[in-house]
């Protein structure tokens, strides 16, 4: 065997040699043979086709994993340590760090970082026992690398910009080179380490002064882990108060995520950080520029005085703005209204829910599932603020302008979060008569009178499951505002289960619209409408004539009449 290789490769160095230069006698003078690397393949195959099989390598026993962790442990323990000491060591009055200070630092915490990584590998590896994969949540090891490892050595460098901003970069770079792979190899923690990513995205950001595309670059990416967070625990509200901050310019995005923020089941604890958006435009004057719209300028003043509390007196002319100028702005965005106009939809709703005020009454009504209701709070014995019933005034004129826009297939966002939120309040009696009595349902029946002809499968409205299943085993893929409902308390029993699981999209991908969109949307505001009819008693449906019409008397619309709740 070993003579045939040799053979071959006498026989390959004879044969190769270069082609013969132009010119002259040097076309005439041998060459030497060019080299080759040796051919591992069989004769008459080509070599680089043919892979190394990696060595094979003995898996460690749990015993051998035990040890590696018990090793790696007190070495972390001692940088951790040291870590601490130097941040606490750091005053203002401290001497800057020279550059050579700095980059001791940078070591020390990417040394941290590193041994960190060892524990993880080590604790986390699939051969691990289970109790030594629950050391890592025991001892609080992720929020530890993020708080000693990163998160402090951060502060302090961006404390002493831009002196610091090289060995800042060089830092972010280290760490977030760090946590992607860690998000790659120990997915137990998968939603740290994109909430981690999302921060040293946004820390990027901030220090990029000298370059707009930079600066976007970074934003983009903070933005895309924040949101795949959010995707993961659509509950968080820490996750959408990120999410707002990187939304500015986009006034109603960022005061959708803002208000978002509170309305989920785990609360942001930052609730006056909106007041960084709400303070400028409240004090804005009547001379200055604004680089929003006076549609956009006046709506996020109405809600700014509301969730403040702050000058009411400017309330009414800044809502009457906002009513005159909307059915303008929304003619002139055309289908860039679609998402403002869910946008719109939903802070209305949680305008209504009390901006998610735990001692708000409506709050605690819709927080509360619905299995552990029985029944309701009498309705004089609520307690509703005036901020409550001026939100939902202006809910009803936004509701009045939009829904005339007859066959404007741009407003069906807007009237497909209204009405998720209206069905919700169906089986809340009392908060349900203060929020629906001065709705406009007649205009509302209008409307969806003139959507019931675009329907071809009256199944798909009239009956109880949720309109997702064109034909069996083909689903719809779900609308970008779903995504922007997800998470919110009145969404819970909305969607079906596993509604987002099939379909694995990028943001920009989830929030495209489609051309096929238009008819879904339909199809869900006529399905909502069913089922608010269902439950009676501000709108009824013919399933004979296939008509919707509004409650015209009194008797019709009483509260007594609304059905227990279930």
């Amino acid at each position: 065997m070993g003579r045939n290789c040799r053979k071959q490769r006498r026989r390959t160095l004879a044969e190769d040699g270069p082609p013969p230069r132009s010119g002259g006698g040097a076309s005439s003078q041998r060459q030497p043979a060019r080299h080759q690397e040796p051919t591992y393949g069989p004769p008459g195959e080509d070599p680089t086709s043919l892979l190394v099989k990696q060595p094979k390598t003995k898996p460690m026993t749990q015993e051998q994993l035990s040890a590696e962790v018990k090793d790696i442990y007190p070495g972390l323990l001692t940088l951790e340590n040291k870590c601490i000491e130097v941040h606490g060591s750091f005053t203002d009055k401290t001497k800057p760090p020279d550059n050579e200070l700095w980059q001791a630092l940078v070591e020390l915490h990417d040394k941290l970082l590193g041994k960190h990584h060892d524990f993880f590998m080590a604790s986390q590896n699939p051969n691990a026992s289970p109790a030594l994969r629950s050391l890592a949540t025991k001892y609080a090891m992720p929020a530890r690398m993020w708080r000693y490892g990163i998160y402090c050595f951060l502060e302090l460098l961006r404390h002493r910009l831009p002196a610091s901003r090289e060995h800042m970069l060089t830092f972010i770079y280290l760490a977030y080179s760090m946590m992607a792979v860690l998000y790659e190899t120990v997915p137990a923690f998968e939603e740290t380490w994109i909430e981690c990513l999302g921060d040293l995205g946004r820390y990027r950001m901030a220090i990029e002064d000298d370059d707009v595309r930079h600066r976007e670059t970074w934003t983009a990416v903070s933005r895309h882990w924040y949101s795949k967070g959010s995707d993961k625990s659509p509950t968080t509200g820490r996750l959408y108060h990120h999410l707002a901050i990187l939304a500015r310019p986009n006034g109603f995005q960022q005061l959708f995520y803002y208000t978002k923020s509170l309305l989920v089941a785990i609360q942001d604890s930052a609730r006056e950080d909106v007041m960084t958006l709400l303070d400028p435009i409240m004090a804005f004057g009547p001379n200055q520029v604004s680089r929003f719209s006076t549609t956009e300028l006046e709506f996020i003043r109405c809600h700014g005085f509301m969730f403040s509390k702050k000058f009411p007196e400017k309330f009414e002319k800044s809502a009457d703005d906002f009513i005159d100028s909307l059915d303008n702005f929304i003619a002139g965005r055309a289908r860039h209204f679609i998402q403002p106009g869910y946008w719109v939809g939903m802070i209305a709703c949680c305008a209504i829910a009390g901006y998610g005020n735990e001692r708000h009454p409506f709050f605690e009504a819709i927080r509360n599932p619905l299995s552990e209701r029985q029944g309701g709070q009498p309705l004089e014995e609520l307690d509703v603020p005036k901020e409550t019933t001026v939100a939902i005034t202006l809910a009803n004129r936004t509701h009045t302008v939009i829904f005339q826009r007859y066959g404007d297939d741009n407003i069906l966002p807007y009237i497909h979060v209204t009405l998720v939120f209206m069905y919700r309040l169906t089986f809340i009696p009392e908060v349900n008569d203060l929020v629906a009595r001065e709705f406009p349902w007649k205009l509302l029946a209008l409307m969806l009178n003139y959507l019931v002809y675009s329907v071809e499968n009256f199944e798909l409205i009239e009956d109880e499951p949720f309109p997702e299943e064109l034909e069996k085993g083909d689903f719809r893929c779900p609308l970008p505002e779903d995504y922007a409902m997800r998470g919110l308390l009145w969404t819970d029993d909305y969607f079906p289960r596993g509604h987002f699981d099939r379909e694995q999209h990028d943001d920009d991908e989830k929030y495209r619209e489609l051309p096929s969109m238009a008819q879904t949307r339909k199809e869900r505001v006529l399905f909502l409408s069913c089922r608010i009819a269902a439950r009676k008693p501000w709108l009824q449906y013919d399933r004979v004539g296939r008509r919707f019409s509004a409650a015209t008397t009194e008797t019709d619309a009483d509260p007594e009449h609304l059905p227990d709740a279930a």
